[in-house]
């Protein structure tokens, strides 16, 4: 009886997530170019990026963070709420704070900027799909500089967002239907939690930690 020859070793299957075509051409080139990686499916968007994972079951989920309906955390949840093994690397323009910490909370095992070297992306993915977490060590540090500081509540945020585009407390009072004084107190409170004195401060740190987009 003749041996059977040996079995190659299993590809990772990656599942590409971006709403920009060129870019997912030049990271399915890339990946696909490594003898133990192959892209099975592309999305352009989190909805079709859900709908692919069911019907493909990749091995790893590389997405963006910004995306045309669903984020990137939002995408991540929604996989994960069926497919709890889920394994994801985020890859992202934004190095905020707050959108790593987001990002991880969701369930990320790696963050990656896109403008992180090919060597690294492809050491990232190798290391979430054998189950542990990839941080760069600036985005490690930016991720414990975010772990324990206070929460805002869903109405900071609200009223945070408004500031950011220059209303009073007034006119942000008249579209969320709350009294004046009541807007007072969300911003003394949202400050206090950010770390700062004023509105121009509250808006530099919220875009600068990515607690808000323009």
């Amino acid at each position: 009886m003749e041996p059977k020859p040996p079995t190659a070793p299993s590809k990772i299957r990656l599942l590409l997530v971006d709403d920009h075509y060129f870019v997912r051409m030049g990271l399915a080139a890339s990946f696909n170019d490594e003898t133990d990686m192959v892209v099975v499916a592309e999305a352009g968007g989190g909805h079709a990026a859900v709908e692919l994972f069911r019907q493909c079951r990749p091995d790893v989920v590389i997405l963006d963070r910004r995306l045309p309906d669903l984020d990137g955390a939002k995408t991540i949840g929604a996989i994960r709420g069926e497919f709890p093994e889920a394994r994801f690397v985020m890859l992202s323009v934004d190095d905020g704070e707050d959108d790593i910490f987001n990002s991880i909370q969701a369930g990320a095992m790696a963050y990656l900027t896109k403008d992180a070297s090919r060597d690294e992306l492809l050491l990232a993915v190798r290391t979430v799909h054998g189950g542990e977490r990839y941080l760069p060590p600036e985005i490690a540090r930016r991720l414990a500089a975010r772990v324990g500081r206070p929460e805002l509540s869903s109405r900071e945020m609200e009223v945070l967002r408004w500031i950011v585009q220059g209303m009073s407390n007034k006119e942000i009072g008249g579209h969320l239907a709350i009294a004046e004084s009541t807007v007072k107190l969300h911003v003394r409170n949202l400050m206090a939690k950010l770390g700062v004195s004023d509105r121009t401060q509250a808006t530099t740190e919220a875009l600068r930690r990515g607690i808000i987009h323009l």
